[in-house]
């Protein structure tokens, strides 16, 4: 039986501080489920240029604190926290945190970092995938331990938490729902093993934004991950919620649309239509799309841009509970 939809909201460069707080309230009255953010640093200049990647204006962590003190219902969450930016110890605390305040409405988002040359700018060493990955995953150990009751005892390769009791504890017990999101074979492994939600996403290897990273996720490719997380998850597979971003969402009658976007990514018309990362059509053509792509990949959490939060209301409206 096929998950009810929900759909999210993800926010990169607010310009004010009461536009923050008015797309999270929007989002809300919309009934949206969560409301989030990336988590990148760097502003404008050649380093983030060199990326492929937009500018997001304002830190997660703060954000999201912000984003819960102005709203009462919605879910606030991080697309995801990279672990290579905190230490695992002051992280966990600072997601205990979120949760306790927000009296429990964090999604907690993690990932292993990929932008190579935003570690650059900021002086941390970009170590292979692996490496990466192995700091993640005992990131997340440590989380659940800091989230359990008694005193930590941990001393791994990347992560050390000894001789005292992790505090506050999150509101929701026993942590907030684990978003763990990817694009490659370990990354989609490990989340399937792992968290109760894996957000499906381009393989970015390569260390930048760009055309082969959309050529990554692929309606064939993401097939590919699917089992990657089948493979991973085993039985709990049932349990997960598998989630993406709509990264390329036009609400349209204009036929011409989808060729024109696929040109800018060397795609044929028809092969862009079909992209899971792509919402392309009139209100009612999108939310066949969705239906169609829940029933092929299992997918029934759905984010949008902030910029398109108003022309996809009505689609939330229609399928939220679904």
């Amino acid at each position: 039986m096929s998950r009810p939809f929900r759909f999210g909201v993800q926010s990169y460069a607010p310009a004010s501080a009461a536009q923050w707080r008015g797309q999270a309230q929007r989002a809300e009255a919309l009934g949206f489920s969560t409301f989030s953010l990336a988590d990148h640093v760097i502003g404008p200049g050649p380093a983030l240029a060199a990326t492929g990647h937009p500018v997001q204006t304002v830190a997660a962590i703060p954000a999201m604190a912000v984003a819960a003190e102005a709203t009462t219902s919605i879910r606030i969450g991080s697309r995801v926290l990279c672990t290579d930016y905190r230490n695992p110890v002051m992280l966990a605390k600072e997601l205990a945190t979120l949760d306790f305040f927000s009296e429990g409405r964090l999604e907690m988002g993690l990932g292993a970092g990929w932008l190579e040359n935003e570690y650059h700018a900021i002086g941390i060493p970009f170590e292979r995938a692996g490496v990466r990955l192995d700091r993640l995953e005992e990131t997340i150990g440590l989380i659940r331990a800091s989230f359990a009751d008694g005193e930590l005892d941990i001393n791994g390769r990347h992560v050390h938490a000894v001789g005292f009791e992790a505090v506050p504890k999150p509101m929701q017990r026993p942590m907030p729902p684990l978003m763990i999101g990817g694009g490659s074979p370990r990354v989609l492994g490990i989340a399937g093993r792992e968290a109760d939600i894996v957000s499906l996403n381009f393989d970015n290897s390569s260390g930048r934004l760009g055309v082969e990273g959309v050529g990554s996720s692929t309606a064939s490719i993401t097939d590919q991950k699917v089992q990657w997380i089948r493979d991973g998850a085993g039985p709990r597979f049932a349990d997960i919620e598998l989630e993406i971003a709509a990264y390329f969402t036009v609400v349209t009658d204009d036929a011409t649309t989808v060729e024109k976007m696929a040109g800018r990514f060397g795609m044929q018309p028809e092969e862009f239509a079909q992209h899971p990362h792509a919402l392309i059509g009139s209100i009612d053509s999108i939310c066949d799309q969705l239906i169609e792509r829940r029933e092929r990949y299992g997918i029934s959490y759905v984010t949008f841009g902030a910029s398109v939060l108003e022309a996809v209301a009505p689609i939330v409206e229609r399928l939220s509970g679904t």
